[in-house]
């Protein structure tokens, strides 16, 4: 069983709800990392133009960059699969950062500490959501078994679209419905 999320980027109306929602469930208070973020792009010219969101965490992917790139095996695989971080044994080298495509493993300047999301395993343990899944008001965000997520969003899904890292590089568990502008080869961020 390989546990990741599905999300619906069609559905997604980027209000950053789900980031919001992360960032305070593992209690950051500075600018600095996010764990869940939200990114939107505008793609084309007047008058064929788009918009889109994506919504990236850790992908807990099967060939996990992080989990090969750690020294002290701190960053690894959990019994469910999900990629999990042990702080007690990292010597935050950052090395995790680097190489993960994803750029998920960030730096809590705060706290002195690397952060990721660890599919919030607590709530799931006591028989809740992550809680990026619960906050979202579009419910685009899922988490579950890949197949069971796959099997019941049948219909064109991704793992990777032009914004997002080639995922043969980790094999992630993500799952994406989009948009057809986020299927276009030339797109920019748009800063707010």
């Amino acid at each position: 069983m390989s546990l990741g999320f599905y999300v619906d980027l069609t559905r997604c109306i980027g209000c950053h709800t789900c980031q919001v929602a992360c960032k305070d469930r593992h209690d950051l208070q500075s600018v600095g990392p996010r764990p869940r973020r939200v990114t939107t792009y505008e793609c084309g010219t007047y008058p064929e133009v788009g918009l889109f969101h994506t919504v990236v965490s850790c992908n807990h992917c099967e060939n996990p960059a992080c989990v090969a790139g750690c020294p002290t095996g701190a960053m690894h695989k959990a019994e469910d699969g999900t990629v999990q971080h042990d702080d007690s044994r990292c010597v935050v080298c950052r090395n995790c950062m680097i190489v993960c495509p994803y750029g998920a493993p960030q730096y809590d300047e705060d706290a002195k500490c690397i952060v990721k999301c660890d599919t919030c395993a607590p709530l799931r343990e006591a028989g809740m959501n992550p809680v990026c899944v619960d906050a979202c008001p579009m419910r685009a965000i899922e988490f579950g078994d890949i197949d069971e997520l796959r099997a019941a969003h049948e219909g064109e899904l991704v793992s990777e679209i032009p914004a997002l890292p080639e995922a043969g590089i980790t094999n992630p568990n993500l799952l994406l419905k989009v948009p057809a502008a986020a299927q276009r080869e030339e797109f920019t961020e748009v800063v707010l």
